[in-house]
């Protein structure tokens, strides 16, 4: 039998360019691919399923896709759960992925993701776990929202348009406090419905010129300051959107995090990675040291556990192990 594994880094979501029914083009996910911490999945050939909890509703998925007979797959790396790190679709394509190679199929995993849950609003999980880098996807047509939403498989994942390898001497930190896990499944889709039917437009405007004028010429040009200026102040117009659904502009307790991390002059770019609990921040590689220890502090002096976390940027996507 034929026994691969499936690897993909985490990734952390910026935010959106626009969440208001007023404008042409809704969502528009911004976000970027990280080297680690990583999720891996393991898969051969079966008659049926056989799959760790966690991986069996992915793993029934995935064999009715591929039109295969059956996979055992294990979880051999897993990411903390609804923390902000796009767990879920991680392990859905990294399943996916893994019994398609078992099986000796060419995985496809942005035409299939829709059918297994994922891409349905931001393109950046499914991006990411095709390339890496950092990533801004198109989002869709404003017309095509619903106040329910679709079911899986109606949907096409969001286009990639802009891409770019980020220095690879540029690095992540995360700050994953010991807190309640950020909204998933029909909590998220309830608390999004009720976001992009109040959001202000006018948010969405600022976000436009900051993307265009501000983001994308500082990732391609590989500078790491106005990057991080350009990030935190789209994460903070993003919060501005969510201050009612999640508590303020950003959820307790990333809010103190961010607000003390702000303060450390290793870091830039401080936020909050979608519904939270986790905290990102970039330095360079020669500050991160500083910059983490000021993430222990942080979480230290308000009582709270956690994990620190440090990433590169992940500069391209999963990657097939075999034996």
């Amino acid at each position: 039998m034929t026994s691969v594994a499936v690897t993909a880094g985490a990734r952390i979501h910026v935010g959106f360019q626009n969440l208001s029914l007023a404008r042409p083009r809704l969502y528009g996910g911004i976000g970027i691919g990280l080297a680690e911490p990583r999720a891996t999945v393991r898969a051969e050939p079966a008659e049926g399923v056989e799959a760790d909890d966690l991986l069996v509703p992915y793993a029934r998925r995935a064999v009715g896709l591929l039109r295969v007979p059956g996979a055992a797959v294990s979880l051999e790396a897993g990411l903390a759960r609804h923390a902000g790190l796009g767990s879920g679709t991680r392990l859905a394509l990294a399943t996916y992925a893994a019994i398609a190679h078992a099986h000796g199929i060419e995985p496809r995993p942005r035409e299939h993701a829709p059918s297994l849950g994922r891409g349905g609003r931001s393109g950046v999980g499914v991006a990411t776990f095709e390339d890496g880098g950092f990533v801004v996807d198109a989002g869709h047509p404003t017309e095509r929202f619903t106040s329910e939403p679709p079911e899986d498989g109606d949907w096409t994942v969001p286009r990639v348009v802009a891409r770019h390898d980020l220095p690879e001497s540029w690095r992540v930190l995360l700050v994953i406090p010991d807190s309640e896990p950020g909204r998933s499944g029909e909590s998220e889709d309830a608390s999004m419905r009720r976001v992009v039917e109040r959001a202000d437009p006018t948010v969405a405007d600022e976000i436009a010129g900051i993307v265009t004028r501000r983001l994308l010429p500082a990732a391609a040009e590989g500078r790491l300051e106005p990057f991080g200026d350009a990030v935190s102040t789209i994460g903070r117009k993003n919060g501005a959107w969510y201050a009612d659904a999640q508590g303020g502009v950003y959820r307790p307790p990333a809010g103190e995090l961010i607000d003390a991390l702000a303060d450390c002059p290793a870091l830039v770019g401080v936020g909050q990675s979608s519904w939270g609990p986790a905290v990102y921040g970039f330095a360079d590689r020669e500050e991160v040291g500083r910059a983490r220890e000021a993430a222990r502090e942080a979480l230290g002096e308000r009582g709270l556990s956690g994990r620190v976390l440090v990433s590169a940027v992940a500069d391209g996507g999963a990657r097939l192990e075999s034996g």
